[in-house]
């Protein structure tokens, strides 16, 4: 139960699980555990790990952990937290994505302890009457309590019938799986009480919930999202990784500690008690920075990330920066900046001079109206931008 609580939002309802776990270990019979991901994107993020991380937790308890892709319910479109359709993907672009999903979703579960299953398998051999039969197992009014569907019928925006579709499939995962607990973010808790409705109707156990929050990005506001540009992904180098974790802030710091490290909460008061008591804060956030570069990469890699961020830190160059060749010279710095790709316009350059964040061969640059002759030059943005720029 404390590995099951640890960071969780809610977990519906609690009794049911504490009898399921009691069964579990009476029988010996390990329980059920689902989560499914719909693969929208090619790549998973550490946001996406949350959920997977208490996974991996109640999978080194000994129980089954089903890892289901939803190449099927991804035809439909999920539409939580949406105040618009959301635009389906081809079954192309889905096969894409997911042949890389379950590759990065074994960094942090056991593979030879997960079964993977795609909820095409029984999607597809529902049919027609099939979907229809499903449909007459939940009404439109329960339908309309969800928020997004509410909020968009009450403003008079679209809801497309098929909309209806996607909780009522995930509903039914966990009747053709036969979970017993499913997990998802906390903006998936409608999905998943379907899920325990229908297992109820067809005469199944219904599933227990267990909801986590959604991880903040790297700006401490918003969900952790590629589209805001505020991620991790969990197959960036390893230099890239550590560098983010170590941008975020102190306070965000401690809640990525509980949500996305493998420490015991014990060993995490601990550290926090350290830095209440005056300890750098720092420390704290490599260490945390080390742990997540280590698991997607290895602790050597770790290590030379960590050396790597201290060279930049002092000005030092690190070993591999694009290489750029550029014709024109002389050549404003501004537009050498955008032409080399560490900045997207010269007005964006210009403004990135004024904060004293551009450096040419480690000297900070303070005029905007520079010009560079033919040469080769290291340019630096900021400390994580570089590039090796030939000028002819």
């Amino acid at each position: 139960m404390a590995v099951s609580r640890r960071g969780c939002e809610e977990l519906i309802p609690e009794e049911d699980w504490v009898r399921k776990l009691a069964r579990s270990e009476a029988t010996g019979i390990p329980l059920r555990i689902k989560l499914g991901l719909d693969p929208t994107a090619p790549d998973i993020h550490v946001g996406h790990t949350v959920v997977l991380n208490k996974m991996r937790q109640l999978q080194d308890l000994g129980h089954t952990v089903i890892f289901l892709i939803g190449d099927f319910t991804t035809l439909i479109g999920d539409p939580s937290g949406r105040n618009s359709t959301r635009p389906p993907l081809t079954r192309e672009e889905i096969e894409v994505n997911a042949q890389t999903y379950y590759r990065q979703a074994s960094m942090v579960l056991d593979p030879s302890k997960t079964e993977i299953r795609y909820n095409s398998e029984w999607g597809d051999a529902l049919g027609s009457r099939g979907m229809i039969q499903l449909a007459a197992r939940y009404t439109v009014a329960r339908m309309m309590e969800r928020n997004d569907f509410h909020d968009r019928f009450k403003s008079g925006a679209p809801i497309s019938v098929h909309e209806f579709l996607y909780p009522l499939m995930q509903g039914y995962d966990s009747v053709a799986l036969k979970s017993d607990l499913e997990l998802g973010g906390t903006d998936q808790k409608f999905n998943l009480l379907v899920g325990r409705h229908l297992q109820a109707e067809y005469g199944q156990e219904p599933q227990c919930i267990l909801t986590m929050p959604l991880l903040e990005g790297l700006d401490g506001i918003e969900k952790m999202s590629k589209s805001k540009n505020n991620y991790i992904g969990i197959s960036e180098d390893a230099n890239t990784m550590f560098a983010k974790v170590l941008s975020i802030s102190d306070v965000l710091m401690w809640r990525w500690y509980t949500l996305l490290s493998f420490r015991s909460e014990a060993a995490i008061a601990a550290l926090k008690a350290e830095v209440d008591a005056g300890r750098n804060p720092k420390d704290a956030k490599v260490a945390l920075a080390k742990e997540i570069t280590t698991r997607f990469h290895s602790a050597a890699a770790a290590d030379a990330a960590e050396q790597d961020f201290i060279n930049r830190s002092k000005g030092g160059v690190p070993d591999e920066i694009p290489e750029v060749a550029l014709s024109g010279a002389p050549m404003g710095i501004g537009a050498l900046l955008k032409a080399a790709g560490l900045a997207p316009s010269t007005s964006e350059a210009s403004r990135l001079i004024d904060g004293g964040g551009v450096r040419v061969d480690s000297s900070v640059i303070s005029d905007k109206g520079l010009k560079l002759a033919a040469g080769s030059y290291v340019l630096q943005v900021g400390k994580r931008k570089f590039a090796r720029v030939t000028l002819n």
